[in-house]
């Protein structure tokens, strides 16, 4: 792409005069100020695609700044392919197109911490917070696992670790990490697999919303953002042995319409509702299926049966279209 060539070339001559520093009048001989910040990394890695979306955004300087940040790089074969898939163009984006390029840049940017593979792969799994920004400028959630490979929102892998900068670290990543919808972190945890399901069975019968669509930000926009309590895979197997002590009902076996009356229960539209404004709801969860009861993290259902948002660990899991809490016990409508 010619236009990426052009903008790496200046963008390259630039780094390459600001890191030379004229001596006083006495010594003519220029100082070379050594610089290996994040952007010369992309530079000297010959990330050409991103270094030209990194210009075109306005993110040069930010890169460049004292960090420490820890950065997943596209490669230039992975951002070339979102470019095409979406058909923009760096030398001609609108105000809203550069903002949108802007934040799946920032998707890529952790501020504030230098995390090396080796401390990715001893968490194993788990959330942590990007640059770019969601509904009421909150952070976005980034989940990563470790189980084969380093794996991000279950659409990138780290393919090279730990390129070490002054300000930071880079890691290759072999696609872009698409800003992220709740139907994103609903499909890349394992331990949410039986949501998923729910989902699924939901959409089979005459659902409330298409679920699928609806959490993956396709449809229903307008009711948008979400505050979705998400039942954990351990709370859909206590549910079936509370439906059936025997242990011989499965989650298959619920019809459609009851898994989308429950569903229902698990949603709050119009609401990008984080843990730390839970208190501003005064005791009241108004989710699709009707209102109820909350007091701090306990939420209470017609049955009188309570459910535990289970917070620290898995709460504020931030998407693009609204905000996952996990709960430990699916709740259930009156019966």
């Amino acid at each position: 792409m010619k236009i990426i060539s052009k903008t790496f070339k200046l963008l390259t001559v630039f780094l390459l005069v600001a890191s030379v520093t004229a001596c006083d009048d006495d010594d003519m001989d220029p100082v070379v100020v050594q610089s290996n910040t994040i952007v010369d990394v992309a530079v000297n890695n010959n990330f050409t695609s991103l270094a030209a979306a990194l210009q075109a955004t306005g993110l040069v300087s930010t890169l460049q700044g004292d960090g420490p940040f820890t950065v997943f790089a596209p490669t230039n074969e992975a951002f070339d392919d979102l470019l095409a898939a979406t058909g923009l163009d760096l030398n001609d984006l609108s105000t809203e197109e550069e903002a949108l390029v802007r934040n799946i840049l920032l998707n890529h940017v952790i501020v504030g911490d230098e995390i090396e593979s080796t401390d990715l792969e001893a968490l194993g799994s788990g959330y942590t917070n990007t640059a770019a920004t969601g509904p009421g400028g909150e952070n976005l959630s980034l989940y990563f696992s470790t189980s084969d490979g380093v794996v991000l929102n279950g659409q990138s892998e780290v393919i090279t670790a730990d390129l070490e900068a002054s300000n930071g670290v880079v890691h290759v990543v072999d696609a872009v990490i698409g800003l992220p919808t709740i139907a994103t972190f609903a499909t890349s945890n394992p331990a949410l697999s039986n949501l998923v399901a729910a989902l699924q069975l939901a959409d089979s019968g005459m659902p409330t919303v298409n679920w699928i669509n609806t959490v993956s930000g396709s449809e229903n926009t307008s009711l948008a953002p979400f505050t979705v309590l998400a039942p954990t895979n351990d709370a859909f197997a206590s549910l079936l042995q509370e439906l059936d002590p025997t242990g011989n009902t499965a989650l298959s076996d619920l019809t459609p319409a009851t898994v989308d009356a429950v569903l229902t229960l698990h949603v709050v539209a119009g609401a990008n509702v984080q843990s730390t404004g839970l208190g501003s709801l005064n005791g009241v969860l108004p989710t699709l299926g009707g209102d109820l009861d909350l007091d701090g993290t306990v939420i209470t259902d017609a049955n009188a049966r309570t459910s535990n948002i289970l917070a620290p660990n898995l709460v504020d899991i931030q998407a693009i279209n609204g905000v996952v809490h996990a709960i430990d016990t699916v709740i259930l409508p009156a019966q």
